[in-house]
C-alpha cells in the first residue's frame, strides 16, 4: 500500500485477502480496536501495544495566536490531541526495510 492515507475498509480488505475471513467480520475486528484504542485514552490517557507502540492524550493548554497575514490575535482555546510514539521493534523495522 502506497497511500498516504487508508480507510478502515482498505484495512478490512486486506486482513480478507490474507486471512480469509469473511468482509464483515474484518470490518468488525477494525472497528473493535479503534473502539478499544478509543475507550482506552479516554479512561487511562494512554494505550500502549505491545511492539507497536503507544497512544497518548494530552491537554494542550489556551494560548494566544496571531493570524500571520493579517496579524490579528485571537485566543485558542484548550484541548486534547493524541500522540503517538512508535515502540523500538517498529522503529527497526521500519528502519530496515527503508535501505
Amino acid at each position: 500500500m502506497s497511500k498516504q492515507n487508508i480507510s478502515r475498509d482498505e484495512i478490512a480488505e486486506a486482513m480478507k485477502a490474507e486471512f480469509g475471513f469473511n468482509r464483515k467480520l474484518c470490518l468488525d475486528i477494525v472497528n473493535d480496536i479503534i473502539d478499544i484504542i478509543i475507550e482506552g485514552l479516554l479512561l487511562d490517557n494512554k494505550v500502549k501495544i505491545h511492539n507497536f507502540g503507544t497512544f497518548k492524550l494530552n491537554n494542550k493548554s489556551s494560548r494566544i495566536g496571531r493570524n500571520p497575514k493579517t496579524k490579528e490575535e485571537y485566543n485558542i482555546t484548550s484541548r486534547n490531541v493524541i500522540t503517538f510514539k512508535a515502540s523500538k521493534l517498529l522503529l527497526k523495522y521500519i528502519n530496515s526495510s527503508i535501505k
